[in-house]
C-alpha cells in the first residue's frame, strides 16, 4: 500500500534519500533534502515536500519524493506549486521508484487535491524522458485533467555511450585554444571534492562571476544578499554529501575559469559558469566544461552529465546528446479554475517574450567557434 505525507524538508530524511536514489532511473540533485533545507533555513523559499511511502508490515520505504515551492507572482496574487523547489533548480520533476511509477504519482496528484495544497501545479523543466513523465501523462488523463504544454525543448545531455563532439570544427577551435593557453604557462584542471576544498573554490566562482557582465547587470549571485547567502548554504551543504564541487581550470596557479558542478546518482549536473574575461579569448569556460566532461564520464561513478542549459548554449555546440524537457500547467481541482486560466494566461505570455528574448541575443555563431560559457 502507499500512503502519502505532507511534510517540510528534514534532514534525517537522507538515508532515505541515498536508499531511494539508488532505485530511482532519473535522479533529481534539486530534490536532495539537504539542498531543500538550505532553502529552508535561509528563507529562500517556502517548500512542502510529498513522500510517497510503501507500507509493508510493521516498516516502511521511501518510493517517492516530490518538492513542491509554494509561490506568489505578486502580492495579491493567489500561491500556485511550482516543482522548481527554489529559485536556481533546473529540474522539477519527482524522484520515484521505478516500480511503483504509476502508483505513487498517483497518490501524488490525489493527496494534492485532498490537502489545503493549492490546486494549481505548475511543472517547468520536467524531465520529458522516462517512466516519472509517462506516470504522470498517465495519471492525468485517468483523472480527466488535461495538461496546458507551455513548450517543448531539448537539453543538452551526455552519457558514456554517446553525445561528445569528438570531431569536427569546434573540436578543432577547443584543441587550438587549449594550446594557446598551454602556451601561456601550465593550465590544469582541478577538481577537489573535500568540503573545504570545495568552499574555497566557490568563493572563487563568485568573485569570478561578480567580476564579469553578470555582476554590472546585477544578476551575479553576490549581486543579492539573499541570493549569496542561500547558495553558499546549498553548495556547503550538499558538498558535505559529496553532492556539489566547483571545478576549476588554472592558469599558473591562478583560476580563469570555474565550472559549479552537483551530483545526484550515476548523474552529474553543470549548474553554474564563470570565467576570467581577460582571457576570454582562449574560451576558458568552455575548455573547462569540455575537459572536465572528459574527466567525469572517465571515472567510475558518473554515466550522465546534464547541462542544465538551453540547447543554444554554447554546452548545445559542445555535445551533441540531447534530453528532451517540457514545461506544463494542471489543475489538480475539478474543471479548469478561474485561477488557472488566469495563470495559463501568465504563463503563455511569459514564454512568449522569453522566446522574443532568446531570439534577439541568439545571433549567428561563425563556424568553428563556439559560444563562450557565461
Amino acid at each position: 500500500m502507499i500512503t502519502v505525507t505532507i511534510d517540510s524538508p528534514r534532514p534525517d530524511l537522507g538515508p532515505d534519500w541515498d536508499d531511494l536514489i539508488a532505485r530511482a532511473s532519473s535522479p533529481n540533485v534539486f530534490m536532495n533534502p539537504a539542498a531543500l533545507c538550505a532553502a529552508v533555513a535561509t528563507g529562500f523559499a517556502a517548500i512542502r515536500l510529498l513522500l510517497a511511502w510503501e507500507e509493508h508490515g510493521a516498516g516502511r520505504k521511501l518510493v517517492g519524493l516530490w518538492a513542491l515551492q509554494l509561490r506568489k507572482f505578486a502580492p495579491l496574487w493567489p500561491v500556485v506549486l511550482d516543482a522548481l523547489p527554489f529559485n536556481y533548480a533546473f529540474v522539477s520533476s519527482p524522484i520515484v521508484d521505478p516500480a511503483y511509477a504509476d502508483a505513487v504519482i498517483a497518490a501524488f496528484f490525489s493527496a494534492i487535491e485532498k490537502s489545503t495544497l493549492p490546486k494549481v501545479l505548475n511543472l517547468p523543466s520536467l524531465d520529458a524522458e522516462g517512466p516519472v513523465y509517462a506516470a504522470i501523462l498517465k495519471a492525468l488523463a485517468r483523472r480527466g485533467t488535461e495538461p496546458l504544454v507551455l513548450s517543448e525543448i531539448s537539453r543538452p545531455y551526455v552519457t558514456r555511450e554517446s553525445g561528445v563532439k569528438r570531431t569536427g570544427s569546434t573540436r578543432k577551435k577547443l584543441r587550438q585554444d587549449w594550446n594557446r593557453l598551454s602556451a601561456l604557462g601550465t593550465a590544469e584542471i582541478v577538481n577537489d571534492r573535500t568540503p573545504a576544498g570545495v568552499q574555497q573554490a566557490f568563493e572563487a566562482f563568485l568573485a569570478l562571476e561578480k567580476a564579469s557582465w553578470k555582476g554590472d547587470r546585477g544578476t551575479a549571485l553576490l549581486s543579492s544578499e539573499s541570493d549569496a547567502a542561500f547558495v553558499r548554504r546549498l553548495i556547503h551543504d550538499l558538498a558535505e554529501r559529496r553532492a556539489a564541487s566547483v571545478a576549476e581550470l588554472k592558469l599558473n596557479g591562478e583560476v580563469i575559469a570555474a565550472q559549479v558542478l552537483m551530483y545526484s546518482g550515476d548523474t552529474a549536473y553543470t549548474w553554474k559558469t564563470a570565467f576570467d574575461a581577460a582571457y576570454a579569448k582562449h574560451s576558458p569556460g568552455t575548455l573547462l566544461v569540455d575537459k572536465i566532461t572528459d574527466e567525469l564520464l572517465a571515472g567510475a561513478d558518473i554515466k550522465v552529465v546534464n547541462s542544465c542549459a538551453a540547447e543554444s548554449s554554447f554546452m548545445g555546440q559542445l555535445w551533441s546528446g540531447r534530453r528532451a524537457m517540457a514545461d506544463i500547467l494542471v489543475d489538480i481541482g475539478p474543471g479548469k479554475s478561474l485561477f488557472y486560466r488566469i495563470e495559463a494566461l501568465r504563463l503563455t505570455g511569459y514564454q512568449r517574450l522569453r522566446d522574443l528574448r532568446d531570439r534577439l541575443r541568439s545571433g549567428p555563431v561563425s563556424p568553428g567557434k563556439p559560444k563562450q560559457a557565461a
